[in-house]
């Protein structure tokens, strides 16, 4: 029996399935015949405005599902679950605590209980002390995976580029101006990689037998500092260079807080924050899920890039 008949059937809960990562998730499951719910805030507004093959929807709210018994309807009849979901900023009820770090918690231990498979989506560059709470939850709640017990997975992205996000989306729109403002702190390499291939990764690794490894940090095929993505994200539809205006680090740490608080533009401190150091995985576990070399993001020639060492093959 081959993997996509063994795939076949397989209720697949994605959280967050109707957000960035989540619908090229659900895409990814759907083209491998499974049975894909979506967990969603607003389940009845995303079920009129879903183009993707999907077999039904669960409303989940993150902030309140904080005990694993909580999660009892949203797992019912599942087979696997995949979390999709993060805020870039807090409001209300939902902070990154109860998000990032609850939620998760108790979902793993519903997942041990019932024996499911949990891949949780999280982020590269937490290894390093921050002051972010963005960071610092996302840190927390890998924690609490590793001692759950359950059979959990963490997958680590770089910046993600791909339509409909909504840092890609400024990131392509910024790429285009004749001016770059960049701030001078923002030195560290960023393997940008494309969502689609991370879509596939996660579903590869949702479907896999028994993976040999728990963790996987995941990027494309270049470490380019934010200034070089720039100008190959700009190579793709200007024939100029922009010219780069830098910003004092104060400034633009200013300017962080300031869109956080104002809930404006991608930008935040916990960006700042993972723009001063690399952001880019050790060992590239992405070509190793997807079994091919990952998507080109950006003009692959325009500046000298960093080429990732990768994972070994598998055998």
């Amino acid at each position: 029996m081959g993997a996509l008949d063994e795939a076949k059937g397989r209720r697949i809960l994605v959280l967050g399935g109707a957000g960035f990562i989540g619908r090229h998730v659900v895409e990814a499951l759907a083209a491998r015949d499974c049975r894909v719910l979506v967990g969603s805030r607003h389940p009845r507004r995303r079920r009129r405005s879903t183009v993707a093959p999907v077999f039904g929807f669960r409303e989940t709210r993150l902030e309140s599902l904080l005990q694993a018994a909580d999660w009892n309807e949203a797992l019912r009849d599942c087979d696997a679950v995949v979390n999709c979901v993060g805020i870039l900023r807090e409001r209300g009820r939902e902070t990154y605590r109860r998000v990032h770090h609850l939620a998760p918690a108790a979902l793993a231990e519903a997942c041990r209980q019932r024996g499911l498979r949990l891949v949780h989506v999280s982020a590269l560059g937490l290894d390093a002390d921050a002051r972010s709470g963005f960071l610092r939850s996302k840190r927390d709640g890998e924690t609490a995976l590793r001692a759950s017990g359950a059979d959990w997975h963490i997958v680590r992205p770089s910046l993600l580029d791909g339509e409909g996000g909504f840092g890609a989306r400024w990131i392509r729109r910024v790429a285009r101006w004749p001016l770059h403002p960049l701030p001078r702190g923002a030195t560290g390499r960023i393997a940008v990689l494309d969502v689609r291939d991370l879509g596939e990764a996660i579903a590869a690794l949702v479907l896999a037998n028994a993976p040999s490894r728990r963790e996987h940090d995941l990027g494309g095929l270049q470490a380019r500092t934010l200034a070089e993505h720039l100008a190959a994200m700009r190579a793709l539809h200007r024939p100029t260079p922009a010219r780069p205006i830098a910003i004092p680090d104060a400034l633009a740490r200013f300017a962080a807080h300031a869109c956080d608080l104002l809930h404006a533009t991608p930008f935040s401190y916990g960006h700042w924050e993972l723009l001063q150091r690399d952001n880019r995985p050790a060992i590239n576990r992405l070509p190793e899920l997807l079994g091919r070399m990952p998507r080109q993001v950006g003009a692959p020639a325009v500046v000298p890039a960093h080429p990732l060492p990768l994972a070994e093959p598998v055998q």
